[in-house]
């Protein structure tokens, strides 16, 4: 099956394929023929930009052509002008992803051209890069394809028209990549077409031959390994309006339509432009004349409040409401472009950018300067949204409806923390967005690549760096903890426990690790690197770090560890492992008693965060719900505490997903619909994704899909679906849906769809569900059981059954099977 994309300039209408190629096994078993290429004139580390073009002829197009094609750091792949794949897939030297592509619908009979652009930002790349050199490649797939195999039959130019730009930016950690400049002075106009003369251009030099991993060479560099993802989303996107303009008259259609804006000479104007929404896409900026004319595009997330001149404007932090421009200041990444002079110029940047909100700064020379058109192409990984909730709730519909926005955003050829500052696969929020994805989505290739390349990442000491990709290594050890359980997740969602037992060494490592910092009562001591747990900011707090005793002992770091034994207990026991499962659960006793020793306080029946008892976290507490460490009678104490306590120290918005979770474990499930303020807070603020952060007037970033966990919770919670067997192979209903009196839903499962339909009227449920061939289940209402089968299930309950607390009685009413 095909998808057709619209675009224009560097990006252009073209057709792609929806999924990989088939991997061709010869490939991967011995050296390529085709050798890493290179500009002549291109410095090996250095900041560059070239272009490789081939012709060649073909008497009859084929019925497919396929080539396998990478770079260090990215290239973009044309056959005939048009873009045929992005990549490579981000990833690391020891797995450096190439992409499999079927160029044949692009070909002709008679001439063709194959062109390429490669970019190599050197020390100015996204911290997400990791690099060798800089380097194109293209190996044909077979006999007939060969002709296309890179070597000096090709031809390079390094372009000098390009340099890096860097953000000026609000003091933050920003490390996503440079702003570009560009001058069309010296652009090479026409490079992609096969008219094109190409004159000053030079053979490719060769570099050494292409290696698949695992394959014998006396080459340094890349080991090969075909990328498993599918090409990015590419689609056409428009401005919703003109927010603000400065010495020019904007013509009615722009920017909703291609229409043309002309700037008279020596001219300095300026306008600001509202997507209505976050984003991350490719400007598009078509324009013609204006010879030497400065145009400088800037791109944010949101306007800041402009705080007065006695403060530095780096240091003014505060965004207020997103919808709002007055005495706002923008402050970005940018883009700047000076005008070749010429007519059908157009711009593209090489990354994609995200933003909400554009501003175009314009300073013209002795011509006018003509805008033709200005748009985006919208980017990310290819998600579709599978899932639906029901609720007859605007304000839930909204919540469901920015939190898959948001997830979308935080998913391209990796997960990540946010599109605009970072482009990290952090495990914490990884794990939360996984779940987005199989909930809603139900795709779960990203997942595995997300769990495959963090495995990969693991220290010679056991733990996995705290993201990956990424050029320096960072370590937030129960960052491993939470990788633990993204393999079970995937282990109790996923029929395919042929990928979590290659990946079981993985969890031992990580175990490992902490076992050496472990006393000999269960309990760890002095963990070293950054032991990140929340963004929580109350006392005993320090930099997300949960409060550490003066002995060095921590009730957060130590649940979160006896979780981990949990967990691996039961995958090792049930995968056939019984002398690990025995010993993981035997260290899960001893700390779990250590823990109700250490940290337990009886007067306040609460868990401290320390032995001192003196402070007492939201964190701490359903975590130990979560791993029964708390009794039931104690858990029913806790539970009212978390609710209600406003002295104990909160989780934010990432946290609240595991906070959620223990309160439903402790019974209240039916009151979740009543825990989302902050989302509200959101959206009444004007976010159209989710805050990294609960304080939002001064979070950093604008987009962190860790706070899109209500997508997985109006699924597993309201509406009840959740997994009861490994791989999915059981479902359990049951819903808890609070004041709500109809819903209704569906679900992707591996084996298809699951579809629920309520109608509640007190302690009464009727029920419609239909669940996928070969799956069955149980549905819940009221602590009884119903039987359900593949198909369709009615179920009607009786007014007279009155269920008792914390009792599963026999099923009740009545099921009917269709």
């Amino acid at each position: 099956m095909t998808k057709i994309f619209l675009s224009l300039s560097f990006i252009v209408f073209f057709v792609w394929h929806s999924g990989a190629q088939k991997i061709n096994e010869v490939l991967l078993q011995k050296q390529w023929e085709a050798s890493w290429i290179s500009s002549p004139d291109a410095e090996p580390h250095e900041f560059s930009i070239q272009y490789f073009r081939k012709t060649f002829s073909i008497s009859k197009r084929p019925g497919n052509f396929i080539v396998h094609v990478s770079a260090d750091n990215r290239y973009k792949l044309f056959v005939n002008g048009q873009l045929v794949s992005l990549g490579p897939a981000r990833g690391e030297l020891y797995h450096w992803n190439y992409e499999t592509v079927d160029i044949a619908p692009y070909l002709t009979n008679g001439d063709n051209i194959i062109t390429a652009i490669i970019w190599y930002y050197a020390d100015k790349a996204p911290e997400a890069q990791i690099s060798f050199r800089s380097a194109f490649i293209l190996q044909g797939d077979g006999e007939q394809e060969s002709v296309l195999n890179t070597n000096n039959t090709w031809l390079s130019y390094k372009d000098d028209c390009y340099s890096p730009l860097k953000p000026e930016l609000i003091y933050s950690y920003y490390v996503a990549g440079p702003g570009e400049v560009i001058d069309y002075r010296k652009f090479p106009s026409g490079w992609k077409n096969l008219s094109y003369e190409a004159k000053v251009w030079k053979p490719a030099q060769p570099i050494f031959k292409g290696l698949p991993k695992g394959v014998l060479g006396w080459s340094d560099g890349w080991m090969l390994v075909p990328s498993k993802l599918p090409q990015m989303e590419l689609t056409k996107q428009r401005f919703s309006k003109v927010a603000e303009k400065v010495g020019l008259d904007i013509p009615a259609g722009f920017p909703s339509s291609a229409t043309k804006l002309t700037i008279g000479p020596r001219q300095k104007v300026s306008f600001l432009l509202d997507q209505g929404e976050l984003t991350n896409a490719y400007p598009v900026l078509d324009f013609s004349k204006g010879k030497d004319a400065s145009i400088t595009i800037g791109y944010a997330e949101a306007l800041y409040i402009d705080e007065g001149s006695q403060k530095d404007w780096r240091a003014q932090n505060k965004k207020g409401h997103r919808n709002e421009t007055i005495n706002k200041r923008f402050v970005g990444v940018k883009d700047r472009i000076i005008s070749g002079g010429l007519n059908n110029q157009s711009f593209s940047s090489l990354a994609y950018r995200t933003f909400r909100f554009v501003q175009v700064s314009i300073e013209t020379s002795e011509e006018p300067l003509v805008i033709e058109d200005f748009y985006s192409i919208f980017t990310g990984y290819p998600f579709k949204l599978n899932a639906a909730f029901e609720s007859g709730s605007d304000t839930l519909d909204k919540i469901f409806s920015t939190g898959w926005h948001t997830a979308r955003l935080c998913a391209v050829e990796t997960y990540m923390d946010c599109p605009y500052y970072e482009q990290l696969q952090y495990i914490g929020d990884t794990r939360i967005q996984a779940l987005v994805s199989l909930f809603n989505s139900g795709d779960d290739k990203l997942m595995r690549n997300a769990i495959t390349q963090l495995d990969q990442s693991r220290m010679a000491e056991g733990i996995t760096l705290s993201r990956y990709p990424s050029r320096n290594p960072q370590q937030i050890p129960p960052f491993s903890l939470w990788w633990i359980s993204m393999l079970h997740d995937y282990w109790m969602y996923r029929p395919d426990s042929a990928f979590v037992r290659d990946h079981l060494q993985g969890m031992r490592q990580v175990l490992w690790f902490f076992d050496k910092y472990q006393e000999d009562d269960g309990s760890l001591y002095n963990v070293p690197y950054w032991n990140f747990t929340d963004w929580c900011e109350s006392p005993g707090w320090n930099g997300g770090v949960a409060p550490i005793g003066r002995n060095g002992h921590s009730a957060a770091l130590d649940l979160q560890l006896l979780w981990a034994f949990q967990l691996a207990a039961e995958l090792e026991g049930k995968l056939g492992i019984s002398a690990n499962s025995i010993e993981y659960d035997k260290a899960a006793k001893k700390l779990q008693a250590t823990i109700r020793k250490k940290y337990w306080y009886d007067s306040r029946h609460l868990f401290a965060d320390t032995e001192e008892k003196s402070s007492f976290s939201q964190h701490v507490n359903a975590l130990a719900i979560l791993t029964n460490t708390a009794t039931p009678k104690e858990t029913v104490a806790i539970a009212d505490y978390l609710l209600k306590d406003q002295t104990i120290s909160p989780a934010t918005i990432y946290f609240k997903y595991y906070l959620h979770l223990a309160l439903k474990k402790a019974g209240h499930g039916n009151q979740y619909l009543d825990w989302l303020d902050t989302w509200k807070e959101n959206l009444r603020m004007g976010m159209t994704t989710w805050a990294e952060i609960s304080d939002i007037n001064e979070t950093r970033s604008d987009c962190h899909a860790w706070g899109s966990s209500p997508n997985i919770e109006f699924f597993r919670t309201v509406l009840g679906i959740d997994s009861d067997a490994p791989g999915f192979k059981k479902i359990r209903i049951e819903p808890m849906p609070g004041k709500m009196q109809t819903l209704k839903g569906q679900m992707p499962h591996p084996n298809g769809m699951v579809t629920v339909s309520y109608k509640i009227k007190g302690q009464i449920m009727d029920a419609i569900i239909n669940l996928p061939p070969e799956t069955n289940g149980k549905f819940i209402w009221l602590n009884r059981e119903y039987p359900l089968q593949a198909g369709k299930n009615t179920i009607s309950t009786s007014a007279s059954i009155q269920a008792q607390p914390n009792t599963l009685s026999s099923p009740g009413g009545k099921i009917r099977k269709k």
